[in-house]
Formats: structure tokens, sequence, C-alpha cells
């Protein structure tokens, strides 16, 4: 901008003095003493002479400065229209397939940065943490030592003398982890038992003040909200304002954090805060995330940006969990690499997992028995053989020793004497009858502790906030800040294993085709939401509310990491259709209204509406079909494309026409470049009536397959290579194992390669699968057949790809450079993702 307004200033200093020169040339003219002489009658011919040469002059001055001018305005049109392609003096031609291409004029669009503008810059440079995780994982042997009772971790020994100074103090925090749809359906787990952990809830907690509560997932809460009586929803209000049920993370799920795409992170968290604060009045302040299959470090940062102040995580590598148990370090501040205002305070659980015989302390075999729903006669037993029994006065004694030794334990782990014990599991407390169980042996013990002094111990029911603020108050600080003698802690926590080599990656992979459908349906919201927004504030603005549909909007659900079952898998999709359909009618409407130029005609279509999309799916399992344009000679045809993402793009845009004969042309008449593809009808048959603008160019099959066939004006030539990992040779780029890229009249060359590689599984009981992944050895490298290759013409880009596999290469050098040389773009027709 600072640019464009000093061109601009120069500029019109120019066009100042050239017409100031013009203007005393022409006084000059005038007030010439030998015209005055002779005004009465015919110039001498010498004057004539002389008058015609200054003429001839100011014609040229006039010349040069039409030049200035032109060149300034050129300057500030490519400084505004950043990202157009410039024609640079080179002339449409038309290629050998029939279509007019514009030539690119090599340069690469790109804005600079300055430090001031970015916020990262601006913040004070944060001191290194303590911990980074890539140095921690250099330091575990990952060896997998016996440890006894806590198989995974050591022998825990205490002084009992330690508390006499302070008293440890215990919050057990009640908790039912609710999956959205797992091995049931959403709403089958509403009516199944959701709705009844929430009509219990009411009844129960009122019973004793003293009793709590935590919550996490909001999209079931709301549901039960929305069907509950009024006389429920009061109770259940004051249970939430007065302490004693606390909404945690307060997300509309307890969002998966390998797969999910940050925005659809946000959304989720945005839904659930916004739900909390219109009905409730309530905004979290704890996170809660016991089930995640590992925890990514932009949750934290999401978390601090909804001013949470303190998080909880659970599913962490077990070697992770032994050695931060070993150093006191499972409670850190969190922070992201660019500085300390992204602090958050972090509790990790040390065992096993979130069920209560892992939660209570070192020994499952112990703990187990004070999970009070395993009693005898349900139908939960404990795996250790140990059953619980009731608390009573005969036993109460030798029952509290017994549960206050593992929590002793269990502190020697923390650097406060505030201990943290959750009591729940996956849809617990669905029964009237497990409340009882839990709260009234749980409180026997309770009461018995807290009075008697040479135990130490203040035991009680809490929230998640009620043990994080009591860890603040023991340290003296305020919530949300660094406790002393507290680690500092960047990076994140990938690959979860529980056990063995038990590694949590197989999910990565899981239903590739709903991972897709979710990004799909991530990206169609985004632009739903911002063609939305400026539609509504048009309108509003124009007087127009009536008659734009202001309620034309749509709502998506979670399904990313595909680890459910298949009925539930079918159920999320078709959510997820329906969404996608939803919010293809609000991006059509909202579009149709914006390029009006005369917005008072405007008619809101509900069954035919005037745009259609790129795409369209009959089904939640079927593959998009791509919309064909048909052409008229006589009559040209409108295609609006629409950037939702914050920047300038430099991308391939594609569409299906029935023609080879085409032109492109932008809104003003201009020609873009456009490149003709084959639209394949079969692996070796091109389509004689549908063709691609911009897209694949290159076929490659096994070499004992058919022949391919080509199609006039598509020329095909063919490369056989053998089965290790294929070779690419265009213009701009070698592609290969051993490759390098380089551009044209640049001396920065960038290496280059892939390969395809395949794993077998094992043969053993535990076996690969939606959640695991569990090879037979190392990945053996090709497809194990030689394979041929099919080139077509490439102006713009070149694709080679072979079922399943499908990599997309740009081959132009103005491409590459706004790529910014940084890798190559790779997409699998699997999955639909770009890595």
């Amino acid at each position: 901008m600072k640019l464009k307004k000093q061109v601009t200033v120069c500029g019109g200093a120019i066009f100042c003095v050239a017409v100031f020169s013009l203007y005393l040339m022409l006084d000059k003219v005038q007030h010439d003493p030998a015209r005055r002489q002779n005004s009465g009658g015919n110039f001498p011919r010498s004057q004539i002479s002389v008058l015609q040469n200054r003429i001839e002059q100011l014609e040229q001055l006039l010349e040069e400065n039409h030049q200035i001018i032109s060149h300034i305005k050129d300057s500030v049109l490519e400084l505004t229209d950043t990202g157009a392609v410039s024609p640079s003096g080179h002339l449409p031609f038309r290629s050998s397939n029939g279509s007019w291409v514009l030539p690119f004029d090599g340069r690469a669009a790109f804005l600079s940065i300055k430090p001031q503008d970015c916020q990262f810059a601006q913040g004070r440079r944060s001191s290194p943490a303590e911990l980074q995780m890539l140095d921690v994982y250099s330091l575990l042997s990952f060896d997998n030592v016996d440890g006894g009772v806590w198989k995974q971790g050591f022998e825990i020994t205490y002084d009992p003398n330690e508390w006499d100074d302070e008293p440890l103090q215990v919050f057990v925090v009640p908790h039912s982890h609710n999956d959205p749809g797992w091995v049931k359906t959403f709403d089958k787990y509403y009516y199944d038992q959701t709705q009844h952990i929430f009509n219990n809830m009411v009844v129960k907690l009122t019973e004793d003040p003293r009793r709590k509560f935590i919550w996490s997932e909001i999209s079931f809460f709301v549901k039960w909200w929305e069907n509950a009586d009024i006389h429920k929803q009061e109770a259940m209000r004051k249970l939430i304002l007065g302490g004693q049920l606390e909404m945690v993370t307060g997300g509309w799920v307890m969002t998966d954090e390998a797969n999910s795409h940050y925005f659809a992170m946000i959304d989720q968290l945005i839904e659930g805060h916004q739900w909390l604060e219109r009905t409730l009045g309530v905004i979290p302040r704890s996170g809660w995330a016991v089930d995640p299959f590992g925890h990514s470090a932009t949750m934290p940062y999401l978390l601090k940006k909804a001013n949470i102040t303190s998080m909880l995580i659970q599913r962490v590598h077990y070697s992770i969990k032994k050695h931060f148990s070993s150093t006191r370090s499972l409670e850190f501040m969190w922070r992201q690499s660019w500085g300390e205002c992204t602090d958050i305070f972090c509790h990790m659980m040390p065992f096993y997992s979130y069920d209560v015989p892992h939660t209570c302390g070192p020994d499952p075999k112990i703990c187990c028995q004070f999970d009070f729903k395993r009693l005898p006669g349900s139908r939960v037993n404990c795996p250790w053989k140990v059953p619980p029994r009731a608390v009573v006065d005969a036993n109460v004694a030798e029952r509290a020793a017994l549960l206050l030794d593992q929590y002793r334990k269990k502190s020697k782990l923390f650097r406060t004497k505030v201990l943290l014990v959750p009591l729940g599991d996956d849809f617990r407390y669905d029964k009237a009858l497990e409340w009882d169980q839990q709260y009234q042996n749980y409180q026997r013990l309770f009461d018995y502790m807290n009075a008697r002094s040479e135990m130490h111990v203040q035991a009680q029911f809490g929230t998640l906030s009620d043990y994080f603020n009591a860890v603040y108050k023991a340290n003296d600080v305020a919530p949300g800040t660094r406790p002393p003698d507290h680690p500092v802690l960047s990076g994140d926590f990938f690959a979860y294993a529980d056990r063995e080599d038990h590694y949590w990656s197989g999910y990565y992979t899981s239903r590739p085709f709903y991972k897709n459908l979710d990004r799909v349906l991530e990206s169609h919201l985004r632009g739903a939401e911002i063609l939305y927004s400026l539609a509504v504030a048009h309108a509003r603005h124009g007087g127009m509310e009536g008659r734009y549909p202001t309620t034309d909007y749509a709502l998506l659900t979670d399904a990313r990491p595909g680890t459910a079952k298949e009925v539930v898998v079918i159920d999320y999709g078709s959510r997820m259709l329906r969404a996608l359909v939803g919010l293809k009618r609000v991006i059509i409407n909202a579009a149709h209204f914006l390029i009006m130029k005369n917005k008072d005609v405007y008619r809101f279509y509900q069954t035919e509406p005037f745009l259609e999309t790129d795409d369209k799916r009959p089904t939640q399992d079927s593959l998009p079909q791509r919309t064909l344009i048909e052409l008229d000679p006589n009559s040209p045809r409108y295609l609006v494309v629409f950037n939702p993402v914050e920047q300038d793009r430099l991308c391939l845009v594609t569409a299906l026409v029935n023609t080879a004969r085409i032109r492109l042309l932008t809104e003003d008449g201009q020609t873009l470049p456009v490149q003709l593809s084959a639209q394949w009808s079969s692996a070796v048959q091109m389509s004689p009536e549908v063709y691609q603008v911009c897209e694949a160019l290159g076929l490659m099959l096994p070499t004992h397959s058919q022949t391919v066939h080509g199609l006039d004006p598509l020329p095909l030539r063919t490369v056989t290579s053998d089965s290790q990992p294929f070779y690419i040779h265009s213009q701009a780029l070698t592609l290969g194992f051993s490759g390098t890229t380089g551009l044209k009249d640049d001396p920065q060359v960038m290496r280059v390669q892939f390969q395809f590689v395949t794993y077998g599984t094992r043969p053993s009981k535990d076996k690969s699968g939606a959640y695991l992944f569990l090879p037979d050895g190392k990945a053996k490298v090709g497809f194990g057949y030689p394979l041929r290759t099919v080139f077509l013409q490439a102006q713009l880009f070149l694709d080679c790809f072979n079922h399943p596999l499908l990599s997309s290469v740009p081959t132009d050098q103005y491409l590459l450079e706004a790529l910014g040389r940084s890798h190559l773009l790779l997409m699998t027709a699997a999955d639909g993702y770009w890595d």
C-alpha cells in the first residue's frame, strides 16, 4: 500500500510538470513580439515555421507524458491486482487440441510479509521450554519393563509422616464419557443410556449438596435440554450455577485431535460454547480430554484462546507417562513454540486408562474394589477376581486405609499435596442404583477419613475446576498461571500406544471415504458461512430481510476417526450428506443473490435453484458425480468460482464440458489459459462426449493390460517403467527415486523423490484394524509389476495415476514458484487428501 501511494504521487507530480510546461509554451507563443507587430496581417513565413516546430515539440512532449501516465497506470494495476495473469505482451494462441491458451508471463506472484504484520513477531520471545517432546522421545528406551502391580510403571513408596504438616487434599470427580456414536448411533445412545444419566443426575445430585459431577459432550446435553420439561431444566440450571455440575471443555463433542482440521476443532468448540452461554450463561474454565487417541499441541492453543485456564489429558504413550511420573512432571505449562502467552496448565493422568481401576492409584486390583457398580450381583465384575464390598461400620476403617494408601502413592507422582481421582467410565451412571452405590459408599469413606486427624487427609467429591483451583491455591498463584517449580513443555503426544507395541495409528487411514467426505463438508461449511454472511449483510443493508432466506442454514456432525461400527458409520454418512446438501443450497442461494447487479429483482428459488454446483452425491456412500456443462456455439455459459480462503490462491479449476473446442474468458473478455484433458470412460478408453478443462492428463497401467486408445485431438504417448518407483519427466521438473527439481533460469535445485510401499499384517491374534497398526514387518517397495505411463500434451500441469493411487504434479514454472517450492502435492484417490 505504501509503494502504491509513492507511485501515484510520483505520477501525479510528473503530470503536473508536463501540464505546466505546456502552459508556459503556449504563453510564450502568445506573447511573441514578432507576432504582436504583425497582428493585423499575415505571419511571415519564418515565424510560421518557428510556430510549427514548437507545435511539433509540444506534441512530442504530450506523447512522452502519455507514455509516462500509461506506465504509472500499469504499475498501479499490477500492485492492486496481484495474482492476476498478466498478458505481458504475449498474444493468445490456439493449441493443438483446439483450445485457446494465454501463456504465463513466467513471474511468480508473491506478497511480502513484514514482521510487524505477523502477530507472532510482535510478541516477546519466550524462554525455552524445559521439556521439548522431541528431546524426551530421544531419551526413552521404550523397553516396556514389567513394573509390578503398575505394569507400565514402577513401585511407589512413601513415608507415612509426609502429610503431618500439610494434609493430602483429595478430589474425587465423578464423570461419564459419552461418545456421540461408536457402537451405537448418536440417537440410540441417547435414548438407551444418555437421557437416563441426565434424568438421574437431576434427582441424585439434588439429594446432597456435597455431590459433584462433570459433563463434556454438549451435543447430548442439548438434545436432553430440548426434550426436558421446564422443571427439569430449572433443576439442571440450579445444579450448574451452584457448582455441583461443571461443563468441562464445552465442545459439541470430545474432538479427535489427529485427523481433524483445526477449523473443525474450532467450529465444534464454538457451537458448544455459544449454546452454553446463550442458554445458561456459562463459560467453561477447564478442559477434559480422556478419549482422543493422542493429543495435539493445537488443542491447548485453542482452549487457551477460548478462555480456558486448565486442562486434562489421558491417552499418552505409556513410556512417556512412566518417564514423566518418575520426574514428577505430570503437571506442566503447555506452551506453543512462539511465546509464553500461549501457556496453559495441563494435568496428565498417569495410568493406563480413565476407568475406575486405573484412576485411584497404581494398583488396579485394589482400585477396582472401589468401583461400586461392580458389587456382587452386578453385570460388571473385576477382572482381578477381587470384587468390591459395600462400606459399612464393620469394614469402613479397613476400606478407608486401603484406599488412602492408593491415594498417597498416586500423590507421590505430583508436586503438590492435592490429588485428582476421576470416578467413572464410558456411559456410566445411567441407572439410579449406580448413583446410590457410588455416592453413598464414597461418602462413608470420606466421612471416616475426614473425622480422623491422624489420617491427615481431606477427601470430598469435586469438579475438575475444584481440583485445579485447589492446586493454584496450594501454590499461591492465580488460576491459569505457572505454579512454582512446575516445568514448561512444548510439543505434542503422537503416536499413542496403550500397551506393548499397540500403536493407535491405524485410525489415521480408517474409512478414508468418510474422512474425505468430512473434509468436503468442512470446506462447504466454511464457504457457506462466508457467502451467507455477505448475503445477509447486503440484504439487511438494502432492507430486503423479508425477501432473503435468513434461516437457510445447516449443521454438521462429527465422525472423523473412522473407528465406529458399520451401522454408526452409515448414520454418520447420512447426517453428513444431509448437511452437505443443505450447505450447497445455502451457497447457491447466497451466490445467486450476490452476483445480481439489481438485487431488487431477486427471487428465492426453493425447488429450482438458479445455479448448479459442480458435483452431486446421490447417496451417502457414493462418489461425487461431476456436473457436465453443455456448451452451445451461439450462447456462452457462465461459471462462478468462489475462493473461501483468506488470501489469493493460484490453483487449477476443473470442469466437464461436451466439446473439445472451447474458449475461456474472464468477465471483461480477457482470454484465460486453458488445458483440455480426457475424461476416461474406462481404464483404456477416452470418452468421445465429455472432456475435462484443466484436469488429469496421464494414465498409468500395468503393461499386461489392454491397449490404451487415444481420441482426437488428444494424442497419446507411452513410457514403460519397471516395478520400482516410477519417473516423471516434464519441461519444469524431473521426479523419481533420485530425481531433482529445477526451474528455468533459476540455479536453485530441490531434490524430490517418492515411492509407493505396502504392508502386510501379522498372523497373531492382535491384528491391524480400525485403531491399531500392527504390520508383519518392514514395508515392501513397488507394485510388483511393470507399469505403462500414458501422457497427453501438457501445457499447465501433468498427471500420472495408477489405480488406486493418483498423483498430481504441477509442471509450469509459475505454478511451482507460487507453491513455494516446499514440497510436491500428492493426492490419493482413496482418501482425497492433499499431503
